[in-house]
């Protein structure tokens, strides 16, 4: 089946259910069913809408299919020494990039190369009145009005089901080296990834745990070697530190085997270490924190808040209708608002982030 017959499937398939009032559970690879409120609704296949419909390695970007294999599109750009910038986690084989984008998902490299969303350069969507939509484009430039692509990133679904997405790519770095400074404790971990930010290097990816501060550079020999000359620390192994950059990526690290409520909380880098005990991973310079705990949601809703940022309940999560920061009144008249603009009807991905959206 061509992309297009796959499209105007999926697109009667929706207004099927717009006809029976029957929700639908937008699924791709399923690595994902994890995160987020229980999934409800007959399921909408979209692995078999896959493929990418066009590269273009000198202008740095790439339009996919939804349903294709998140590790077919990074083999196809590592061929060509490029990557996804934003380093997306997989959780399995199986993942595809549009529940990367729907769920905004980003790796190590987020606070240095930008996030997900911010990669999104256009959209090809089927909205939940089923109509087939295009929003952005194969470029970048300013937008007048409202970015409609980036909105859809981090939906999960609830907005609208991805089709197609085009996304900015990068080159991958010359050379790459991780530096390890065993022995800190959480608060000196801290003071010293905030004073390196400030700090004209070449960091990647920058991560603590077990009392060690790992820092990964990536850039020209030169660069790293000048980089080398500020930064204290002894260099990993080249094996071990990308197996330790992937498993931390992935939540495959001895860390992320704990079946407790594993909580994500998104915090400003120069927050000091949250007084909740647990045991604690630091990622994205600290600014991304997990932790295993079995503290009330409310208590790990309210850490976050007052710290001026928000809470997941990422996986294993103690009560299923309790997941993501609750929304202030007026931010959510707002979800609701454009929830009844893409989705009148409220059939696709329901309560999938919130029990009335």
């Amino acid at each position: 089946m061509t992309g297009r017959d796959c499209s105007e499937a999926l697109q009667a398939q929706v207004r099927e259910a717009i006809a029976d009032r029957q929700p639908l559970c937008i699924r791709g690879g399923g690595t994902k069913d994890f995160l987020g409120r229980t999934p409800q609704g007959l399921p909408l296949a979209l692995d078999q809408h896959a493929g990418i419909v066009n590269y273009e390695p000198t202008e740095l970007v790439v339009t996919v299919r939804a349903g294709t294999r998140l590790g077919e599109l990074e083999q196809a750009l590592s061929e060509r020494g490029q990557m996804l910038a934003f380093e997306p986690p997989s959780f399995g084989p199986a993942a595809t990039i549009g529940g990367t984008i729907a769920c905004n998902l980003s790796g190590p490299a987020r606070p240095y190369a930008g996030a997900a969303r911010d990669a999104v350069l256009g959209v090809k969507l089927l909205n939940g009145k089923g109509e087939i939509l295009r929003f952005g484009g194969e470029v970048m430039k300013n937008v007048a009005g409202y970015d409609v692509s980036r909105l859809m990133v981090g939906a999960m679904g609830t907005l609208g089901v991805l089709l197609e997405v085009s996304i900015k790519v990068l080159p991958r770095p010359e050379h790459e080296i991780t530096l390890t400074q065993p022995g800190l404790p959480a608060a000196a971990a801290l003071e010293r990834l905030h004073a390196l930010a400030r700090q004209p290097i070449p960091i990647t990816a920058a991560a603590y745990c077990d009392d060690e501060l790992r820092l990964r550079l990536g850039g020209t020999e030169s660069g790293l070697a000048a980089a080398r000359a500020v930064i204290a620390g002894e260099p990993m192994d080249a094996g071990e530190a990308a197996a330790f950059w992937l498993g931390l990526k992935n939540h495959q690290l001895p860390f992320f085997a704990d079946q407790r409520p594993l909580w994500r909380l998104s915090v400003p880098v120069n927050l000091a270490p949250i007084p909740l005990a647990g045991e604690w991973l630091y990622d994205w310079g600290g600014a991304q924190r997990w932790i295993h705990s079995d503290a009330a949601p409310e208590r790990l809703f309210e850490i976050a808040g007052q710290a001026g940022g928000h809470g997941t309940a990422f996986r294993n999560a103690a009560d299923p209708d309790q997941v993501f920061q609750p929304l202030a009144p007026g931010i959510a008249r707002l979800h609701r608002r454009l929830k009844q603009a893409f989705d009148p009807h409220g059939l696709l991905n329901p309560g999938r982030m919130y029990a009335d959206l």
